[in-house]
């Protein structure tokens, strides 16, 4: 696995969809999805030039993170339990993936806490699958105002996951209908929100021509992840 010839690529991939929607290359950013690889793969990944990582489990952030470089800024990405939210809050300069107003109140606590304003993204069951977390569309616009009333988190945008699909265009209509969802989400909030977090290794382009701002990548940069790498047979 060439790290810096998967970056490249997946730059050029990026840069070529952006032309295609008619937007500038610097408004996505890359998310390298970093869950089970080492500092090693991290350290390598910033001295090829990329800053932002997401992690997707509490425990694993906490042993990683101060084992890489200090100008890595780090995203959690994962489905956030309330007694993992302070270490969240301490570790993570965004956290995607609020997907409830308990969680959300909770996150508020714990920045108020650590005298910070925390980021966020809401997570939304775009497809309503009971495998996956995120609010309903409806349940989201309703409480949207008492999100945004809690004093110590902003909410930044939106997150989607949609369900698989060997064919990445069949995931256009759920990343056009987060696009969709935002618009209503600024109508009601009164400001615009910044970020769109959707699109995969598999399926980025079609998000980002359907306007992402962030794509979390991880097999298409790092290779297959260490847990799925199958071993050879005796």
């Amino acid at each position: 696995m060439d790290f810096a010839e998967n970056l490249n690529s997946i730059r050029q991939r990026i840069a070529a969809a952006c032309a295609r929607a008619g937007r500038e290359e610097n408004s996505v950013t890359l998310l390298a999805v970093s869950k089970t690889h080492p500092p090693e793969s991290i350290k390598l990944a910033v001295d090829c030039g990329v800053l932002h990582f997401g992690e997707n489990k509490i425990q694993e952030a906490k042993a990683k993170i101060p084992l890489c470089p200090g100008k890595a800024r780090w995203q959690f990405i994962g489905h956030l339990q309330s007694n993992k939210v302070r270490d969240a809050v301490e570790l993570f300069e965004m956290i995607q993936g609020v997907d409830s107003l308990a969680i959300a109140k909770e996150i508020s606590k714990r920045a108020e806490q650590s005298g910070k304003t925390m980021p966020i993204l809401l997570e939304v069951n775009v497809a309503g699958e009971a495998s996956k977390f995120g609010y309903q569309p409806e349940l989201l616009l309703a409480e949207l105002n008492e999100l945004n009333a809690l004093p110590k988190i902003e909410i930044h945008g939106l997150m989607a996951i949609p369900p698989f699909a060997p064919v990445a265009e069949k995931s256009r209509p759920y990343f056009q209908r987060l696009r969709e969802l935002k618009v209503e989400c600024e109508k009601i909030l009164g400001v615009p929100l910044p970020h769109l977090s959707m699109g995969m290794s598999g399926d980025f382009e079609i998000a980002i021509e359907e306007g992402a701002t962030i794509v979390r990548i991880g097999t298409a940069l790092f290779g297959e992840r260490l847990s799925s790498v199958r071993r050879p047979a005796d």
